[in-house]
């Protein structure tokens, strides 16, 4: 198989926080083409052992190419990072010293136009990051009623002219299907007004963000996924998490302060359970961002925030 390879975000960052070791276990819950994880892998030596996990089989086997370098263990899951836990249990019960999740839609995912992620380029109305997953972006927009696709889009997009899309949709499918990505690009266009398309991203931006989050149940994901993979650290273990955008971060910064406080029992239990020991040191105290020199060489990088923490107990 030919190599191929995409370009990492914020790859010295991302060994700074992450710092694998010689002999470590280390996880990179999406691993895509294996940017990130060849950089690891350099790190880890022959004892070291790394484990991928991807919802994109397509993505793992280029992965596996990418990393026939590595000397170490390779184990690789064709799963979703919100599985981490049974997977690192099932394999490492003695838990992991260090965690990697690059969140978002990789450069691949989008540069293939049939995939249907892409507002820019004509395909079929997809946006599955698990091709075997049953749901896709053109059920989502055929069977949501309107409120659903209204809060769908504001709350997952913060498109402020949510409740007229939803409703341009709902009048569209009713003459036809909306299968196709440029199908739902004209008709959102169609429903915001002339002088709001003018300026700022184009028109789709927003609304083709929240309908593949929702299709993926990314937020979901990254919740579940957050809170297992801090529960399979080891004492000393790391956690990085690269975000794309606000709803992620948030997401993100609320988990790690609230694992940073002296008790993280919910208010309802009578006696903490905790002992009262943050179960995290949070390493970046505000979001580490790309430099002015990678956000020209790379673009994509342009919206990414980094935050990472140390596990305690």
């Amino acid at each position: 198989m030919e190599e191929v390879r995409h370009q990492p975000v914020m790859p010295v960052e991302v060994i700074q926080y992450l710092d694998p070791q010689p002999g470590e276990v280390i996880v990179d819950g999406t691993i895509g083409l294996g940017g990130h994880s060849r950089l690891i892998a350099a790190r880890l030596g022959t004892e070291g052992t790394l484990i991928g996990i991807d919802q994109d089989g397509s993505s793992l086997a280029i992965a596996r190419e990418n990393l026939a370098f590595f000397s170490g263990q390779l184990v690789l899951f064709h799963d979703n990072f919100r599985n981490i836990g049974s997977i690192v249990r099932q394999s490492f019960p003695q838990g992991i010293d260090g965690l990697l999740l690059d969140l978002g839609v990789s450069s691949p995912q989008l540069d293939q136009g049939e995939r249907g992620f892409s507002y820019q380029q004509k395909a079929a109305l997809d946006m599955r990051m698990n091709p075997e997953q049953p749901f896709s972006a053109a059920d989502l927009v055929n069977t949501y009623s309107q409120a659903e696709l209204t809060r769908v889009i504001r709350e997952y997009g913060e498109e402020r002219w949510a409740s007229r899309i939803a409703q341009f949709i709902v009048e569209a499918r009713k003459k036809t299907p909306l299968t196709t990505t440029d199908q739902l690009v004209e008709v959102i266009k169609a429903a915001i007004p002339a002088g709001a398309r003018r300026t700022g991203p184009h028109p789709a931006r927003r609304t083709f963000q929240a309908i593949r989050i929702a299709v993926n149940q990314e937020l979901e994901a990254l919740q579940e996924g957050l809170e297992a993979g801090i529960a399979s650290l080891k004492p000393g273990g790391r956690i990085v998490v690269i975000s794309f955008h606000s709803l992620e971060d948030r997401i993100v910064k609320k988990t790690f302060r609230q694992k940073a406080k002296a008790c993280n029992c919910p208010p309802t239990l009578p006696v903490c359970q905790c002992a009262g020991k943050p179960e995290l040191k949070i390493l970046t105290s505000h979001p580490v961002v790309p430099t002015a020199e990678e956000s020209q060489t790379n673009p994509r990088s342009r919206s990414a925030k980094l935050r990472a923490a140390y596990k305690l107990v």
